[in-house]
């Protein structure tokens, strides 16, 4: 296995405080239900390259298929299925309510990584 990537790292670590800030505080329409599954994909994708060398399109491809997966799990109601319905750092962690609008927050999540990605490997102009 790769050597700890401390970039990847230190961005994980922010985009988790920051997901767990708006778990716990805010409680609207947009922020919390849009804009923190779009940043779950990319803490996803930061904690798989704090260790793998992977491209980054197959590091986000693989972001996107756990948070689809995650997403899936809410829909087949994994978490009472496992008894877990009243535990509240599961039910953080993992959701517990499917909404389509999510899959589609989770892949502009994986675009956004795209773009960055791209922007951060191209060759600084002379």
């Amino acid at each position: 296995m790769a050597a700890f990537n401390r970039s990847y790292g230190l961005l994980a670590a922010g985009l988790l405080a920051l997901e767990l800030f708006i778990a716990r505080f805010v409680h609207d329409g947009l922020v919390r239900p849009y804009v923190g599954d779009t940043l779950a994909t990319i803490l996803v994708y930061c904690l798989l390259k704090t260790r793998w060398r992977a491209p980054a399109g197959v590091a986000v491809g693989v972001a996107l298929l756990i948070s689809y997966a995650i997403e899936v799990g809410q829909a087949l109601h994994l978490l009472a299925w496992l008894g877990w319905q009243h535990a509240r750092l599961a039910r953080l962690l993992l959701g517990s309510q499917f909404a389509w609008a999510d899959l589609l927050a989770y892949t502009l999540g994986a675009a956004l990584v795209l773009v960055v990605e791209h922007y951060r490997a191209r060759p600084a102009a002379a």
